[in-house]
């Protein structure tokens, strides 16, 4: 399992911090971002891509304000997708809709916050059971 992470401009910064921490908790973690001007759809779909290519990778998108990555994730066929600002929500979206991927935004996410909604996300389970039955129909949506 990998942990892909991308941001744009506005989001480098934080992402590199997250990408820091994961580091540092002794988790694969797979940088899709070069150094180039890339958009956030650019870097959705290359986060995505990685994502879905092996079971068990999650995905964190990173920039100003984590509704774009969270609007073009939604559009791919089978992405389970979050925008959060908070650990609970980053939890909770792993545990109950099965999510692969979190957006957040570099402009409302601060550092200790950020790391603690990588690590909710990066450490919740999905649990199953009755919510499978809104996972599938997220999953046949697209």
């Amino acid at each position: 399992m990998a942990i892909v992470l991308g941001a744009d401009q506005a989001g480098k910064r934080l992402k590199d911090l997250i990408k820091a921490y994961l580091n540092e908790k002794g988790l694969e973690v797979l940088d899709v971002t070069d150094d180039s001007q890339e958009d956030f759809v650019d870097v959705t779909l290359a986060v995505a891509k990685e994502v879905n290519a092996t079971e068990g990778n999650l995905g964190i998108v990173v920039d100003a304000y984590g509704a774009g990555p969270f609007m073009v994730a939604t559009k791919i066929k089978g992405m389970v997708a979050a925008e959060v600002s908070d650990e609970r929500s980053a939890y909770m979206t792993r545990a109950h809709n099965n999510a692969r991927m979190i957006t957040m935004g570099a402009e409302i996410v601060g550092d200790e916050l950020a790391k603690n909604i990588a690590k909710g996300f990066v450490e919740g389970h999905y649990d199953g059971g009755r919510h499978q039955i809104r996972v599938d129909m997220l999953n046949k949506m697209c």
